[in-house]
């Protein structure tokens, strides 16, 4: 599994935005963490991947309307970087699925997010929501 995070300096205050719980909104979630682990300089695409589907999951499954979901980004000073994705919908906590129908068109999802992080889970969020975080570890032996 390749976890392309690499140790880097840790930035002063975790990055945060707030986007709208549409299909673009989850498109600019993995377009701004994309430019924020470069300017970090950690640029990872099992983040990106991460960050993408729990985005996606955000807006299809943890939608109300009129609400927006939140993405922060936070890394530590051992290059671990949490991914945290909040939305309004508390009441629908996701979980791994059973097996997967090869023909299905769906599912698969969380099964990524598992494969990529070290760890991940679901919080309650202030309020109604929830916060669904991943975990992404350096690969040691890097610089």
């Amino acid at each position: 599994m390749n976890r392309e995070i690499t140790h880097a300096a840790a930035p002063a205050r975790p990055f945060s935005v707030q986007l709208s719980s549409t299909r673009r909104g989850a498109r600019l979630a993995r377009l701004l963490t994309e430019r924020q682990l470069v300017d970090w300089g950690v640029p990872s695409e099992a983040a990106l991947h991460v960050v993408a589907e729990l985005a996606a999951n955000a807006v299809l499954h943890g939608l109300v309307p009129g609400r927006d979901f939140r993405l922060t980004l936070r890394l530590d000073g051992d290059g671990v970087l949490r991914i945290e994705v909040t939305d309004a919908r508390g009441d629908r906590i996701p979980r791994l699925p059973d097996p997967v129908d090869a023909r299905a068109e769906s599912g698969r999802g969380l099964l990524l997010v598992a494969a990529y992080a070290e760890r991940w889970g679901v919080d309650r969020a202030p309020g109604p929501g929830k916060t669904v975080w991943a975990e992404l570890v350096p690969e040691r032996g890097r610089p």
